[in-house]
């Protein structure tokens, strides 16, 4: 059964810093013998030695999702032999090679309610509701966060569409005009995009197992978070999730024609954001049926991704940052996270 995390019903950020979730390890229990064990006359083992760290063979795997497309598509049709892979430009060894699209799924839906959404809100309601009633399966869960001014969860993990749509119709702007921060850190209120990234991946997805994915509904604008983009991309890395950025906003917000010039509004951060976690950004303006392509394009990368393992020659977990490199084919264009942090096995990033 797939582990859950007990979440409040909110985050609030005025207790920003978010507090660290306690990771508590269980062991898994032997089957008990149909009859007494045989007597044994060897020494207790020290407590120094029971309590020590053990290394399993799965503990060293690092997964690694990801698609791979030409002109035509994507391609459906690789082998591991088609692959090669390096990991800080030392070749490394594919050990597992699978097309994982029936591997359940986690969906982080992130919601900006922020002022730039006000016209826009209403179709990402309809599109986000469609887009979860058709890809969750009963095997695959997903949840919603709203953020503005604070960052609020809406719903928790389900694996029902219609609960999350319930949630969806229940979003609301929020602007907090005339009030002030609730950061802490004298800025105004604002949009704590990144918060919420980081809210996200370390207290909801970090400890999943599987495939995990954000997809955030944003002009990609941030103002009076804590967290950073790197501290915000760094959270999405170590949980293995895969972030894809839906740029919308209400142009009327930004009055009119400004808006075509989305990287004065964080365009250029969402990219990296979603380029440094094998995902990426899709630009749709304030178009309904371009928001409807959009998510229709984030199914079919569901549809036709891989999962690699491979066990890095380099097996200090001494936290540092690897980058890897994969490429299958120089006419294939790769997507994937550009590289994992080399945490404790403890952790579950990898």
């Amino acid at each position: 059964m797939r582990s859950r995390l007990l979440a409040a019903t909110l985050f609030s950020l005025a207790m920003l810093p978010p507090v660290l979730l306690t990771r508590v390890l269980h062991g898994q229990e032997a089957p008990s013998p149909s009859g007494p064990p045989p007597p044994s006359n060897a020494p207790a083992l020290p407590q120094s030695d029971m309590s020590a760290p053990t290394l399993s063979v799965n503990v060293n795997l690092v997964n690694l999702y990801f698609s791979a497309r030409d002109k035509n598509g994507f391609i459906t049709n690789l082998a591991k032999s088609d692959c090669s892979l390096t990991e800080d430009k030392t070749p490394q060894i594919i050990k597992n090679f699978t097309q994982e699209k029936n591997l359940p799924l986690t969906i982080g839906i992130l919601l900006d309610t922020s002022g730039s959404q006000q016209s826009v809100l209403p179709l990402e309601q309809e599109s986000g509701a469609t887009f979860l009633r058709e890809v969750l399966t009963p095997k695959d869960e997903a949840f919603l966060i709203s953020f503005d001014i604070n960052v609020d969860l809406l719903a928790d993990y389900t694996n029902r569409a219609s609960e999350i749509k319930h949630a969806l119709d229940k979003a609301t702007i929020n602007t907090g005009a005339g009030t002030g921060s609730v950061t802490g850190n004298g800025n105004p209120r604002g949009t704590l995009l990144y918060d919420a990234v980081f809210l996200a991946a370390n207290e909801k997805l970090r400890i999943e197992a599987g495939r995990k994915i954000i997809v955030m509904l944003t002009d990609g604008g941030d103002q009076g978070s804590q967290e950073t983009l790197k501290t915000a991309t760094e959270a999405a890395q170590k949980a293995n999730a895969i972030v894809y950025v839906i740029l919308i906003a209400d142009r009327g917000f930004y009055g009119g024609g400004g808006f075509g010039n989305l990287a004065d509004f964080g365009a250029r951060d969402m990219e990296q954001l979603a380029r440094e976690t094998g995902g990426r950004v899709i630009n749709v303006g304030n178009n309904g049926k371009r928001l409807e392509d959009a998510f229709n394009q984030i199914q079919e990368e569901l549809r036709t991704q891989y999962l690699l393992s491979y066990t890095p020659t380099n097996l200090k977990a001494d936290g540092t940052f690897r980058k890897i490199e994969l490429g299958c084919g120089k006419n294939l264009k790769v997507q994937t996270r550009k590289g994992y942090y080399a945490i404790s096995s403890t952790d579950t990033g990898n």
